[in-house]
């Protein structure tokens, strides 16, 4: 039976648990459950915080987890990154005192507080510089006030947190995270993993993608399979109204609105959008 950790907690608790099901799975319906067995799909799921998920999975008493990039990052574990889940975004950046750093070239040398060591570590490493990390668990945007560092590297968003203790970021982000689903490091990926890549793909797709259907005549056929192109190709049925044809292509979710338009405006008509609830491409 695979065995696969979730959050069970935080802001990668509902979204992992949706795709899951958005999958096929089944998901626990009391939160306070930890441990859930989907027997129909051979999976069991364990309700982990995010944080330690790396941890179970890099040391193989689990196969697979959803936890964050960061985290896994910061975990330091035999784990490998498999699948984006493209959700729970969040970037990582240098702040300091305005005018402090030029760069983050200059980082070399300072004291630089995080509560993810492990995702600093990686970054000087991989730059080959050299600063002391001073780990805190949380709240770093006063350390550099209070003399315990003279940069910080966190979560931005929108950086009002930051300017309110008279720091702005510096630089290129060190790391821009999201939700992925992670197994251990040089492990053998079996069926059940591979089918659950494939249905989480498959809500991936499902998700970026509408199926779009609309008429048209067909001697502007071309023109409108240009706008409209489908993963492979579209699909073309003759109408029974003469010199007119039918056709369906997945558009991506964000311009079909535009596609839409530019369809209407070439002569084609009873346009529908319809979502997808999964995808195999």
């Amino acid at each position: 039976m695979l065995r696969i950790a979730v959050p069970n907690k935080g802001t990668l608790s509902q979204p992992a648990s949706q795709m899951l099901r958005d999958a096929g799975y089944r998901q626990r319906t009391d939160p306070k459950d930890l441990v859930c067995r989907d027997e129909a799909n051979n999976v069991e799921f364990f309700y982990l915080r995010p944080r330690d998920i790396a941890t179970y999975v890099g040391s193989g008493d689990l196969d697979l987890g959803i936890t964050g990039r960061d985290l896994l990052v910061d975990s330091g574990v035999p784990a490998d990154e498999l699948l984006d889940l493209n959700f729970g975004g969040a970037t990582f950046r240098w702040a300091a005192p305005a005018g402090a750093l030029a760069s983050a070239d200059d980082i070399g040398g300072r004291r630089i507080a995080t509560a993810y060591p492990g995702v600093v570590a990686r970054y000087l490493a991989d730059h080959d510089l050299k600063a002391d990390v001073v780990r805190l668990d949380g709240a770093v945007e006063n350390a550099v006030r209070l003399g315990v560092a003279d940069l910080i590297a966190d979560v931005v968003e929108t950086g009002a947190t930051l300017r309110q203790a008279g720091l702005v970021t510096v630089g290129e982000p060190l790391l821009r995270s999201s939700a992925v689903l992670i197994g251990r490091g040089g492990g053998e990926a079996g069926n059940g993993v591979a089918q659950l890549i494939r249905r989480l793909q498959g809500v991936l797709v499902a998700r970026g993608f509408v199926m779009l259907a609309y008429d048209v005549r067909a001697d502007l056929l071309e023109s409108a399979t240009a706008l409209t192109p489908g993963i492979e190709s579209p699909t073309v049925s003759p109408l029974h109204r003469e010199g007119w044809v039918a056709v369906q292509a997945m558009v991506g979710r964000a311009e079909v609105h535009r596609v839409m338009d530019e369809l209407y405006e070439l002569g084609a008509r009873a346009i529908l959008v319809t979502d997808i609830a999964n995808a195999r491409l």
